[in-house]
């Protein structure tokens, strides 16, 4: 009986020294988030613009890990089948359901080959989104003498397909009618996840190709955000079309998340390198005609990776091209600053100096647009907006 309960006792002890070093290894693999730390109190010079440096981390420590820049999921994501995943990754073509070939026509009454082409990703149950994006900053027409049009890029809903046929009937038919009435929808016959927004990217980017050959320069981004569109346009003034250019929050350094329960989990089966290319957020950013037709070519040539904006990245890299880092670009939102306490970070005389803030709703949108170009306009510091330098509190 002795001897029995000695051999309980090491068992024991043997089981709990396991389970120690088990807990133990699990919080060293825990990774850290990407996002910039926003500096708080008396605000230093600003120094020269730059791609977005990563927190630099201590000597003989991992690199930071990509948890941000990527979108919010169209739809919640679960479980995510990377078997299937890797089985379907080469199927990259997929029909046009909803088309405009004469959004960018020259020889009708639309007013020619758009200078600005803006690209919303959407979904296809949030029609109060797109109509905040239509009424206000992505209206279509002429801005500062620049023509710019308006797409919105869309697949299929998840659980409306062919085996759902009264529930297919009924979003066709809705998203039919709002295509006639605003003939801005361009929709795929993919599923609309987080995990396919690659495929909306490689789509839009053959269309584009295809039927804005002649485009000046193309805005890509969520429907969540809130653009400035004269002071984007006021940047793309002194640039030239026919050279190239992608501009907006440039990551550098992120590393992929190994840990299984991230929405950005990659395994090292589908992404073997310690960290990824410079890449711009995917809530917005901008680029020029001549590249988006280059980027069509080599992101038909990249094998497809499940998070779009680091794909845009590989691209980019194929084609041996660093995007362009611009401070007004806010994928990651804005901070309030200590030299203006008075403010809040929704205060419009915030908004007034960028291009692109990420993560408003339709109201937010709605709401901003009135502050900026409503009949009074916001009492600011500035008499004027600068678009082309760095976010300014000082003057």
């Amino acid at each position: 009986m002795r001897r029995l309960r000695l051999q309980d006792a090491w068992l024991t002890l043997l089981l709990g020294a396991a389970l120690g070093l088990l807990l133990y290894t699990q919080r060293d693999r825990a990774a850290p988030t990407t996002r910039a730390p926003r500096v708080q109190g008396r605000q230093a010079p600003r120094p020269a613009p730059g791609r977005r440096a990563l927190p630099v981390p201590d000597v003989g420590a991992d690199p930071p890990s990509y948890e941000g820049g990527t979108p919010a999921p169209p739809t919640l994501p679960g479980p995510f089948d990377f078997g299937r995943y890797l089985r379907a990754k080469d199927q990259r073509r997929f029909p046009l359901l909803i088309n405009q070939p004469h959004k960018c026509r020259s020889d009708g009454a639309r007013g020619g080959q758009p200078d600005l082409l803006i690209a919303v990703k959407s979904v296809a149950s949030d029609f109060e989104r797109r109509e905040a994006v239509r009424q206000t900053w992505g209206a279509e027409g002429r801005k500062q003498g620049a023509l710019v049009r308006r797409v919105f890029l869309l697949g299929v809903p998840r659980g409306a397909g062919p085996d759902e046929a009264g529930t297919q009937t009924h979003w066709r038919a809705l998203l039919a009618a709002e295509s006639r009435a605003y003939a801005d929808i361009l929709l795929w016959a993919f599923e609309d996840t987080f995990f396919n927004l690659t495929l909306k990217e490689i789509h839009f980017l053959a269309w584009a190709s295809a039927f804005c050959p002649d485009v000046r320069f193309v805005f890509k981004g969520d429907a969540d955000v809130f653009v400035h569109v004269r002071n984007l346009l006021q940047f793309l003034k002194l640039r030239d079309p026919a050279q190239d250019l992608l501009a907006g929050d440039v990551i550098v350094q992120a590393r992929p998340i190994r840990l299984r329960t991230s929405k950005y989990y990659i395994p090292e089966a589908v992404y073997g390198l310690h960290a990824y290319p410079a890449y711009a957020g995917g809530g917005g950013f901008v680029l020029s005609g001549a590249t988006l037709r280059r980027l069509a070519e080599a992101c038909s040539q990249v094998e497809l990776f499940p998070i779009d904006d680091v794909f845009l990245g590989m691209c980019l890299q194929r084609l041996r091209l660093t995007p362009e880092p611009h401070p007004a670009f806010r994928t990651f939102g804005i901070s309030q600053p200590s030299a203006a306490p008075h403010l809040h970070t929704f205060d419009p005389c915030f908004y007034r100096e960028l291009v692109v803030v990420h993560g408003l709703s339709a109201a937010d949108i709605w709401l901003m647009w009135r502050l900026l170009y409503g009949p009074q306009g916001p009492v600011c510091a500035h008499p004027q907006p600068v678009a082309a330098g760095p976010f300014q509190w000082d003057s």
